[in-house]
């Protein structure tokens, strides 16, 4: 990948965490289709599959361990542009949520210190969510979001790399109909295809559709605007609003089987997929609970003040029609 513009200028350097999986690939993919970047990801294994395509695109990828901040440094290193998130679910599968919470917090720690020390820094993109906790007044803890805004107020504490930050906020993934407590279940007595979820159907949902291709639209469009995105702006990625019921109206349409919508007890969900029912089912009370205030008092910047068209975003219905038509379903 040649490392300058026609004009002569130097290319922008774009460190990208995560570049084989599904946020920090759609920023490479997205990057790639405009040529005018340098381009390096980050991994654990550069051996891998998914690192050795890139790697064949073009991309420059390096290892670096997030629970290692040195590492970090090193491959932010001459990074003009960060894109940067943490997995809270890795933790969380194999040690629960308050591990994974302690992990995640100091993962995005290190990111935030370690961009903070990289001198060629001009963007910051951090992949976060709101802190439910704070929102609903100790009502609804939400692990998953809460210590990725805690990485927030740390990286507010720094005014010089807020300066330089767009904190971003991505809406449902259509992904999660592949997850077992979201997956319909055909109950035989009936015919039907049974959804038990522990909110109700009328709950609002705010979706990115398909993640691994719109957030790298969203992360071009914030980088290709820093007079609107920088000075510590959110950013909400979304492609529509929508409900519980309708996500469900989808999955019933596009495989043509008849479904049940069942709202069951939160401690029911839990019972039926330990752990993971009581963080993804508090998730769901909370926005049914709070509406269109789930986002908290945060003004965010959306997919119009980006000037992104609804024609170029796959949304939560054709998101699906792929996911249900992958050969891995």
């Amino acid at each position: 990948m040649s490392t300058q513009l026609e004009s002569g200028l130097p290319q922008k350097l774009v460190v990208v965490v995560g570049a084989t999986g599904g946020q920090g690939g759609s920023v490479i993919n997205r990057l790639l289709t405009d040529g005018s970047y340098r381009l390096r990801g980050i991994t654990r294994n550069p051996q891998s599959n998914g690192s050795q395509a890139l790697t064949a695109k073009g991309v420059e990828m390096v290892t670096a361990d997030l629970n290692d901040i040195e590492s970090v440094r090193a491959a932010f290193k001459d990074a003009n542009i960060i894109f940067a998130f943490t997995n809270f679910f890795e933790a969380f599968a194999t040690s629960g949520p308050e591990v994974a919470m302690q992990v995640e917090y100091a993962q995005g720690v290190n990111l935030a210190k370690a961009a903070s020390a990289t001198t060629s820094l001009e963007h910051f993109i951090w992949s976060t969510l709101p802190d439910r906790k704070a929102t609903s007044n100790g009502k609804w803890a939400v692990p998953h979001c809460d210590a990725k805004a805690q990485v927030d107020v740390f990286i507010k504490k720094n005014k010089v790399l807020l300066a330089k930050t767009t904190f971003l906020w991505t809406g449902l993934f259509a992904e999660i109909m592949n997850y077992p407590m979201f997956v319909p279940n055909l109950l035989k007595s009936s015919g039907k295809y049974i959804w038990l979820q522990p909110a109700p159907p009328s709950t609002p949902v705010f979706t990115i559709g398909d993640h691994t291709i719109n957030i790298g639209h969203f992360v071009y469009a914030i980088i290709q605007q820093p007079n609107l995105t920088l000075l510590g702006k959110y950013v909400f990625a979304t492609t529509e609003t929508t409900t519980m019921g309708k996500l469900l109206d989808h999955w019933s349409e596009i495989t043509g089987k008849e479904t049940e919508y069942v709202q069951i007890s939160l401690e029911d969900y839990d019972r039926l997929w330990p752990m993971w029912g009581m963080e993804v089912g508090r998730d769901l009370r909370y926005w049914d609970e709070f509406g269109a205030e789930s986002w908290g008092s945060e003004k965010w910047i959306g997919k119009e003040e980006l000037g992104l068209a609804l024609e170029e975003l796959v949304g939560f219905h054709d998101a699906l029609v792929a996911l249900l038509e992958s050969p891995h379903n």
